[in-house]
């Protein structure tokens, strides 16, 4: 099993270009980093995790433009979204910005992406939330098509465009890896028709990974591998997951000044040593 890191970088906390290094010196082999473009004043969604919204989600960072910074000061570190609310972007600046961070990280991008629960922040970006999902659906298939195609359209009930031109194209090929959030029914289907990786959240037990695992290759999408997001270090889980199929554990990182990082990946360090 891999050993990865997911946080939120904010404005707060330790700076992308030590926070890259500090990770490599370390032997986590990937960062994937969360996306709000901005938290509504009034908001009756809740938060998924219960309780306040951490102060976290108001402040982080662009995800691409944090990744594109590490990118620099990183050889080897794969960069990815945990996750990317597609439904809330453009679609041919998302190309463009995927598919540049990959140019310029010389192919080490992952993007997750997920549909999302801020039902209002979803709706300032002109978003429904009733039709978020097939929207994504849709978005994923449109990506592909600018990714890989030198005259690419589409043409859905949600994304609809005549033919275009759409360069960089990525290194990796035919494009990034996608990683699919989420555990619900709706998210599976959508993982074994257009995702290359599952990204599930912790507390997925391993039982339910067995599951999907099983699910997925009777639906011919056998060796989709999976990624825990944000997982807390518990020694417990780590042998029954990695036993059940997940390839990495993402492990959560606290939003902290740059000293309390640094202890804390050395933590995290020597906790994931012990399994390697």
């Amino acid at each position: 099993m891999d050993f990865g890191i997911s946080t939120f970088v904010t404005d707060e906390g330790i700076r992308p270009g030590v926070l890259g290094p500090a990770l490599e010196e370390r032997g986590f082999d990937s960062l994937f980093l969360a996306e709000h473009s901005h938290i509504p004043a009034s908001r009756e969604s809740p938060y998924p995790g219960g309780g306040d919204l951490p102060r976290i989600y108001y402040r982080t960072l662009d995800p691409f433009v944090t990744l594109a910074a590490i990118a620099a000061t990183t050889s080897n570190l794969l960069l990815g979204t945990g996750v990317a609310l597609l439904i809330q972007r453009d679609l041919f600046h998302t190309a463009k910005e995927v598919a540049s961070l990959d140019l310029i990280s010389g192919g080490r991008v992952l993007f997750g992406v997920g549909a999302g629960w801020n039902r209002e922040e979803m709706r300032n970006h002109g978003t429904d939330p009733r039709t978020r999902g097939a929207l994504l659906d849709e978005q994923l298939q449109a990506l592909k098509l600018l990714w890989t195609e030198d005259e690419a359209e589409f043409h859905g009930k949600h994304v609809d465009f005549d033919p275009v031109f759409s360069w960089p194209k990525p290194v990796q090929r035919p494009h990034p890896p996608i990683y699919i959030g989420g555990e619900s029914e709706r998210a599976l289907e959508r993982l074994a028709k257009y995702g290359d990786a599952w990204l599930p959240r912790p507390g997925t037990s391993p039982a339910e990974i067995r599951r999907v695992k099983s699910w997925l290759a009777e639906q011919g999408r056998p060796d989709v591998p999976a990624t825990i997001f944000g997982a807390p270090a518990r020694p417990d889980d780590v042998a029954a997951l990695a036993e059940a199929g997940v390839d990495r554990l993402s492990l959560l990182l606290p939003t902290l000044p740059e000293s309390e990082t640094l202890r804390k990946l050395d933590e995290f360090a020597a906790f994931a040593g012990g399994f390697r």
